[in-house]
């Protein structure tokens, strides 16, 4: 063999080796799936393998998205009212959460479709959604409602009620004839008959905020013991307790009002919803701390929790949960 046949073959199996380390197969996507699915290319042993499916996708998005995602975080509820209309389908859906320190509304643009899932498709349910295009609105509360919630934490000393009284009379109201009178009629509005109802309920007496003001000002409280002795003539065993009242520094018996009524929004910028808020002192040796605690508040914020969601169902003609979305 000369040495050019040599060469020659040395080059022909260079060649082959070159050509075949170069071989690859293209591993195709199923016929039902689009090119958003993996794509990958099989090359010989000892190479890697690469997953070009986040190429692909790259590739499409740049040129048009491959469907509607992301969260709009919307700042009141005509907002959500109009996303909602201008992005919704047959299958949008809202979502209500009731939390009281952080009440929120969802609308979802691409929700489930409705029904049963189908477990027997193999590739992909087809009532399922990816539900990634939302908007979601949060309830503001009022800085009203925030003060009156949180002074409710804490009792107050007599000149931190004259401040708070004080700072916050916008808030209440001198309490209606019908109101002072205590009694339900037909002839009254239906807040007059509801606070009446609530007084009587806890035994309260509305106070006006002249009273308010002019008693957290010269409020004292004389405390005086009376001795009582109770025997029972059966047993013949005896109870020696001691009886405390206030009394006004003129020896009167003390009368204060237990409850005020205060009109506030529950919501930044909504409706004024007239509330009881109870009212009452401690004495514990010479001081007396004051309590001041809004009457279940819960029975407000739901009213007008349900006024804004009944508003969104209304106007977007969509169905509403109450509670949270799938994550």
């Amino acid at each position: 063999m000369t040495d050019h046949t040599q060469k020659a073959n040395v080059a022909e199996t260079m060649r082959d080796v070159m050509r075949d380390l170069n071989q690859h197969q293209l591993i195709d996507t199923l016929p039902e799936h689009d090119l958003t699915t993996p794509h990958l290319i099989d090359l010989p042993i000892g190479r890697n393998i690469h997953d070009l499916t986040e190429k692909h996708r790259e590739a499409m998005e740049f040129l048009k998205p491959l469907r509607r995602k992301g969260t709009a975080h919307l700042t009141d509820l005509q907002s959500l009212i109009d996303w909602s209309n201008r992005f919704s389908g047959q299958n949008s859906a809202l979502f209500a959460d009731s939390n009281m320190s952080a009440p929120r509304l969802t609308c979802i643009a691409d929700y489930h479709e409705a029904g049963p899932a189908d477990v027997k498709v193999q590739w992909g349910e087809p009532t399922a959604r990816h539900c990634h295009h939302r908007a979601v609105y949060a309830f503001p509360l009022s800085d009203e409602w925030k003060i009156w919630q949180g002074v409710a934490k804490e009792a107050l000393e007599k000149d931190d009620l004259g401040e708070f009284i004080e700072a916050n009379a916008k808030d209440i109201l001198d309490p209606t004839p019908a109101i002072i009178a205590g009694k339900e009629s037909d002839k009254n509005h239906d807040w007059e008959n509801r606070l009446i109802m609530q007084a009587q309920q806890i035994e309260g007496r509305f106070g006006q905020l002249g009273e308010l003001l002019q008693m957290s000002r010269q409020f004292a409280v004389h405390e005086t013991s009376n001795l009582t002795v109770i025997s029972n003539r059966d047993t013949g065993e005896g109870q020696i307790q001691f009886v405390n009242e206030h009394k006004a520094p003129d020896g009167s018996p003390l009368r204060i009002p237990n409850l005020l009524i205060i009109a506030i929004p529950v919501f930044q910028g909504g409706a004024l919803y007239r509330m009881a808020v109870r009212f009452r002192y401690r004495k514990s040796g010479g001081a007396v701390r004051f309590i001041i605690k809004p009457y279940n508040p819960e029975k407000s914020f739901r009213a007008a929790f349900d006024e804004a969601t009944e508003q969104a169902r209304s106007e977007t003609k969509l169905p509403i949960f109450f509670g949270t979305p799938e994550n």
